[in-house]
């Protein structure tokens, strides 16, 4: 049996060549020309396979082209992506026309992100089960099928209803698409296709402000789903054209135990989190709620344990590179979602400009994003992930801390370059951190491991937003009581000011208000952000273990020999 690495070098060159055999399916039938395995015909920007010379022997590996299906793979999540940040722009136009309540129309948003949560975990079967082609074909017509009926929804019931059925081909799409990524492009290549793969990761909350913005103030708000159709269109005939038709495995069963622990567990902490600041963090829902979503994942985790064909495999956990990156992914996206919240509040609720002109202010961001991705994947691909993970932690850190000096004094232009300087330290550290952990996993687990990485990325966002929200919203009260105590002071410590603006009345008193509201906004905005920039630079510790040198093909996830013939 001849056996080669996915990089064409020859293992155990010995006894006679044969056909490869793909998962869920019997020996191949004897040809005279050799197949090349699943991973070569998934594409690779270099050796997903071997040809044979014309004596007989093994010649070089064949170069099979990646870029093209993973642009079109770069679509789909871009898409997903986009849509959990565009429609935060529209809430407020929503309101108005449906006439709901804040808590009510809160509901659109809070709606998806609980289902997200649900469905994740069941994406790594579903790819098994179906193919990843097919998976990835059916999530991509189902999102632009709901987001068309999520633009014509007539009253708030059914735009929540169709942001649920949205919300599960989004979910879908995520795990499939890194899925997809890891089966078609070859190791040392990993770190720039993954460069690529995550614009629609970090770029697409940057863009969603801008564009969303741009539609809510200069057309209509339901554009923001109506955009979503002919690109999902487009992306799926492109899908026919250019990804390569993944094998299915048929034989893995449904664990119906193991989804139902973990969709309730997930459920149960999203809607803690999402309803914590309303219902009161110590009331016994919230505390009810979190104490059986916690056990009901401890539960899941030992359901899994005990299955031959678990849903997911949690024996991933017990591999420190990847646990060790989840910890990261999670400081990256807590820090990511953090500024590209309150940074556009700010703006909007503080300075009373237009969602269109402070997604301006956000643009640059993105677009430092967009030319340093790539970058990072070629320095990935190079020399690992330990310095451009602490590199980049260390500049997100540092941008998310000058972030701490924002006033309303501070020029657009300068809040623009701080902005600029975290995206930057985020594009740089989260591909590399997020390919380091994803291939230091064996192959049958990277389904799974694709599963836990957005989990993780999702979760960690709501519940790192809501905890910083919590504390935002307990600072301004006391800091508004402080404040107001010194305006309404009496006597001969009473502001001369402040007497003469009162004997105009209530309406004497506006202004100052404004401003102290302001004042008051700026303050709880720079402990957030303290906050999220020392997580960050505390990252950078955990990025010195990452691990340091050229990606080979005999690490990670490509590095079981492929059989060839």
């Amino acid at each position: 049996m001849a056996r080669y690495d996915r990089t064409g070098v020859l293992d155990e060159p010995s006894g006679p060549l044969k056909q490869p055999i793909e998962p869920g399916r019997g020996p191949a039938a004897p040809a005279s020309r050799p197949r090349p395995t699943a991973a070569g015909n998934a594409g690779g920007g270099g050796t997903g396979g071997a040809t044979r010379s014309r004596s007989g022997r093994p010649g070089p590996a064949a170069e099979v082209k990646w870029g093209l299906p993973l642009a079109v793979v770069v679509v789909g999540m871009f898409m997903s992506v986009l849509d959990t940040s565009i429609v935060n722009v529209a809430i407020p136009s929503m309101q108005k026309e449906y006439g709901a309540s804040l808590t009510d129309i809160e509901w659109v948003a809070t709606a998806y992100t609980l289902c997200l949560g649900v469905i994740v975990p069941t994406s790594a079967w579903l790819g098994e089960r179906l193919g990843l082609r097919r998976v990835y074909l059916i999530s991509l017509l189902g999102f632009s099928a709901f987001s068309a009926l999520c633009g014509m929804a007539g009253d708030l019931n059914s735009m929540i209803f169709f942001r649920i059925l949205q919300a599960i081909p989004a979910g879908v799409i995520p795990v499939t698409c890194m899925t997809i990524l890891y089966r078609m492009v070859p190791p040392n290549k990993l770190g720039i296709a993954m460069g690529m793969y995550g614009l629609g990761i970090v770029v697409a909350p940057g863009v969603g402000p801008t564009l969303g913005g741009y539609l809510v103030e200069y057309m209509n708000w339901r554009l923001i789903f109506y955009i979503n159709v002919p690109i999902g269109v487009l992306g799926a005939i492109a899908a026919l054209a250019v990804l390569p038709a993944f094998p299915s495995t048929s034989s893995r069963r449904f664990d119906l135990l193991g989804f139902s622990c973990i969709s309730a567990g997930l459920f149960a902490l999203l809607l803690a989190v999402s309803e914590g600041q309303d219902w009161g963090w110590t009331s016994y829902s919230i505390l009810l709620l979190l104490a059986g979503g916690i056990n009901l994942l401890v539960l899941f985790v030992i359901v899994e344990l005990q299955r031959d064909q678990p849903l997911l495999d949690v024996r991933a956990l017990t591999h420190w590179p990847f646990v060790n990156s989840l910890v990261l992914i999670s400081i990256l996206f807590v820090g990511l979602f953090a500024g590209f919240f309150y940074v556009p509040v700010f703006l909007q609720q503080g300075l009373g400009i237009t969602a269109w002109h402070a997604g301006l202010v956000m643009l640059p961001a993105a677009v430092a994003t967009v030319v340093v991705m790539p970058i990072a994947g070629r320095i990935y691909d190079r020399f690992g992930a330990r310095w451009p993970a602490a590199i980049g932690l260390a500049l997100d850190g540092v941008g998310t801390l000058l972030l701490t000096g924002l006033t309303a004094d501070t020029p657009r232009p300068e809040l623009a370059a701080w902005m600029v300087v975290r995206s930057a330290g985020i594009g740089l550290a989260m591909m590399p951190i997020m390919t380091s952990g994803l291939s230091s996993l064996p192959s049958t687990m990277t389904g799974s491991g694709s599963a836990f990485n957005t989990l993780f990325q999702r979760v960690s966002s709501a519940l790192g937003l809501a905890a910083l929200t919590a504390l935002a919203t307990t600072q301004t009260a006391q800091i508004t009581a402080d404040r107001a105590a010194l305006i309404s002071g009496q006597g001969a410590d009473a502001d001369q000011r402040i007497l003469a603006m009162q004997e105009h009345g209530p309406a004497g008193l506006i202004p100052l208000w404004q401003q102290l509201g302001l004042q008051v906004q700026a303050e709880v905005d720079a402990d957030v952000f303290l906050l999220a920039g020392a997580a960050a630079l505390v990252g950078v510790v955990f990025a010195l273990f990452l691990r340091q040198g050229r990606p080979t093909a005999a690490t990670g996830a490509s590095a079981e020999p492929v059989e060839l013939g």
